[in-house]
C-alpha cells in the first residue's frame, strides 16, 4: 500500500510552546527530549520474562486481528484501515525488545507467535511486509558468544516449517530499492537469509531448492552500478555457493556463469572506487572459483571465453590480477580443454611473465603473504599445463618456455624448489621432536600439517620436474642437474617427493583417475 494513503498524523501544539521552549531549552540542547531519552532507555534496559512476553504476544495478535478485520471490512477504504496498519507497525517495533532475550524462544514458539508474523511477509502492505523482515533480521541474529544456542536454532526450524524463506524470496520481487525504505529491506531480507545459514548450514541448500534466490541474485550483480546491496548480494550468493555442488551447478544451468563473468568483466581494466567495492569484487571473484568446481560449468566457462577475460584482466594489471589468476587455476585443474585454449589464445607469454616475478605489487597488496599466494597459484597453473596439454604443437610451446632466456624458467623453478624444500625439512623436523615429546599425532595428522607447511606447492614443483626432464631435452635436463648439485641436492631427492606424493593420491575422482595419476607420477621416479 502507498504510504500516502495513510492519514497524517497532526502534532498537538501548546498554546504555550513558546514559553515551553525557552524553559526546556538550554546551551541548544532539548532537556525534554534528553528526559524522554531517558525514560525510553532505563524502560527498555528492564528484563524481559515470560509474562512480559506473552503480553507483547496477546498484544501483537490484537493488532493483527483489528487490521484484518478493518481490511475485510473497508477493502477499497484505505483511511478505514490506516490506524490499524499504524497500530499494527508500532505492535511489530515493540516486539524487536523479544531479540534481546533467545532463552524466551521456545516459549514464543509454544504461544505460537511466528506463524501469523511470518504470514506477514505478504502482507497487502509492503512496508508492513517490511517491518516484518526487519523483525526477523533482529530475531534471527545471533550473538556468537550465546552460551546455548539451541534456541535459535529452535526459531530457525520453526521459521522454516512456516515457509518464510519462501515467502522471504516472493517479497524481494515486489520491492523496488529506489525506495530507500524498500532497499533497506532487500538488505535485511538477505541479512535473514545469512543468520539461518549460520543457524542452519543446511538452509542454503533449501533456499535454492524451494525459491528463486539464485535467479534473482543473477540478476542482482548483473546491475551496473555499485551499491551496499549488490555488494550483499555478492556475498550471500558466495555463501551459497562455497560448500554446495548442488547449488554450484543449479547456477550454472541458469546462466550463472556468464552472469557472474559479465558481473567481473566491468572491472577489466578500471578499479574499484572504494573498499566496498573491492569486497565485492573478491566476492564476485569467489563465486567464479566456486562454480568452476563441476566441469559442466568449466564447460561453460569456456564457450562464455572466460579464458580469454582473465587474460585481459591480468594483462591490464588491475585489482582484479590476483583474483583472475586464481580463477585460472580453478578452471585448467583436471580440464584440458581449458588448458587448450590457455595455449591458442596466447595466454603462456602472460602467465610466464607473472611467474618470473613480474606482479603488480601496490599499498595494498604489498604484504608478503599475497605475493606468496599468486605464485603458488601460478606453480599450479603450470602443474595444470603439463597435465592437460600433452602432445602437439601446444607441448612444444609449453616447453620451448623453460629453454629460452638461457633456462631462466628452470632457474626460477629451481628457486621455488629450494625455498619449500627448506620450509617442509623445517617443519617435518618439527614434526619430529613433538613425537620424541610423546605428543599423539598420527601420520595423516603429521602429512597435513607438512601439507600445510608447504609440500603441497613442493609437490607441484616436483611434478614439473617430472614433466620437464621427460622431454628428454639435454639442456633442460643438464641445468636441473646443475641447480641441484649447487644446492648440494640429487634426483633421488625429488623422487623422494614424488614417491610421497605417489603414496597420497586419493581416490576422490574415482578409482581409474587415482591409477592413471599414481602411473604418470611413477614414469618420472622412473625416468629422474
Amino acid at each position: 500500500m502507498d504510504t500516502n494513503l495513510l492519514p497524517k498524523r497532526k502534532r498537538e501544539i501548546n498554546s504555550d510552546s513558546d514559553h515551553y521552549e525557552q524553559d526546556s531549552t538550554q546551551n541548544g540542547i532539548d532537556l525534554s527530549l534528553l528526559e524522554s531519552l531517558e525514560q525510553s532507555s532505563s524502560a527498555s534496559a528492564e528484563p524481559l520474562d515470560l509474562r512480559a512476553a506473552k503480553k507483547l504476544v496477546i498484544s501483537f495478535e490484537r493488532r493483527l486481528r483489528e487490521n484484518l478485520e478493518a481490511r475485510m471490512k473497508h477493502p477499497d477504504r484505505p483511511d478505514r484501515f490506516a490506524d490499524s496498519e499504524v497500530a499494527l507497525h508500532e505492535e511489530l517495533d515493540r516486539l524487536r525488545t523479544l531479540a534481546g532475550a533467545p532463552e524466551l524462544y521456545p516459549d514464543l514458539i509454544s504461544l505460537n507467535l511466528f506463524p501469523p508474523l511470518v504470514g506477514l511477509l505478504s502482507h497487502d502492505n509492503s512496508d508492513i511486509a517490511a517491518d516484518t523482515v526487519s523483525l526477523l533480521s533482529d530475531l534471527t541474529d545471533a550473538d556468537e558468544d550465546l552460551e546455548d544456542p539451541e534456541p535459535a536454532v529452535a526459531l530457525a526450524d520453526c521459521l522454516i516449517e512456516n515457509n518464510t524463506l519462501e515467502l522471504l524470496v516472493q517479497n524481494l520481487t515486489r520491492l523496488s530499492e529506489s525506495d530507500p525504505d524498500e532497499a533497506n529491506a532487500v538488505h535485511n531480507t538477505l541479512a535473514v537469509i545469512e543468520n539461518l545459514i549460520e543457524l542452519k548450514p543446511a538452509v542454503a541448500d533449501m533456499v535454492c531448492e524451494r525459491t528463486k534466490i539464485l535467479r534473482w541474485l543473477l540478476g542482482r550483480i548483473k546491475t551496473r552500478e555499485f551499491d551496499a546491496n549488490k555488494q550483499y548480494a555478492s556475498e550471500i550468493l558466495a555463501i551459497l555457493l562455497q560448500n554446495s555442488v548442488a547449488n554450484q551447478k543449479r547456477f550454472g544451468q541458469i546462466n550463472g556463469v556468464d552472469g557472474v563473468l559479465q558481473a567481473v568483466s566491468f572491472y577489466k581494466s578500471r578499479d574499484p572506487k572504494s573498499s566496498d567495492e573491492e569486497e565485492m569484487l573478491e566476492n564476485l571473484f569467489d563465486c567464479l572459483c566456486c562454480l568452476l568446481m563441476p566441469v559442466e560449468n568449466k564447460e561453460k566457462f569456456m564457450k562464455s571465453e572466460g579464458v580469454e577475460l582473465m587474460i585481459i584482466i591480468i594483462k591490464q594489471k588491475k585489482t582484479a590480477y590476483g583474483s583472475a589468476i586464481r580463477a585460472l587455476d580453478f578452471a585448467m585443474t583436471k580440464y584440458p580443454p581449458a588448458c587448450e585454449r590457455f595455449v591458442d589464445v596466447l595466454g603462456l607469454k602472460t602467465v610466464f611473465s607473472a611467474f618470473m616475478g613480474k606482479l603488480p605489487i601496490d599499498k595494498k597488496n604489498k604484504k608478503e603473504s599475497y605475493q606468496e599466494e599468486l605464485e603458488e597459484r601460478l606453480i599450479s597453473l603450470i602443474a595444470s599445463l603439463f597435465g592437460g596439454v600433452t602432445r602437439g604443437s601446444r607441448r612444444d610451446r609449453l616447453l620451448s618456455k623453460f629453454v629460452e632466456n638461457e633456462c631462466e624458467k628452470i632457474d626460477r623453478l629451481m628457486e621455488f624448489y629450494i625455498r619449500y624444500s627448506d620450509r617442509v625439512k623445517a617443519e617435518t623436523e618439527r614434526l619430529n621432536k613433538l613425537e620424541l615429546d610423546d605428543l599423539e599425532m598420527d601420520e595423516d595428522e603429521q602429512y597435513n600439517r607438512k601439507l600445510e607447511a608447504g609440500l603441497y606447492t613442493l609437490q607441484l614443483i616436483a611434478v614439473i620436474l617430472g614433466h620437464i626432464w621427460t622431454a628428454e631435452h639435454s639442456k633442460m635436463r643438464g641445468r636441473i642437474e646443475l641447480l641441484l648439485k649447487q644446492n648440494k641436492l640429487t634426483k633421488e631427492d625429488v623422487k623422494d617427493i614424488l614417491q610421497e606424493y605417489h603414496d597420497n593420491i586419493g581416490d576422490l575422482d574415482g578409482p581409474e583417475e587415482k591409477e592413471r595419476a599414481q602411473a604418470q607420477i611413477q614414469k618420472f621416479i622412473f625416468a629422474l
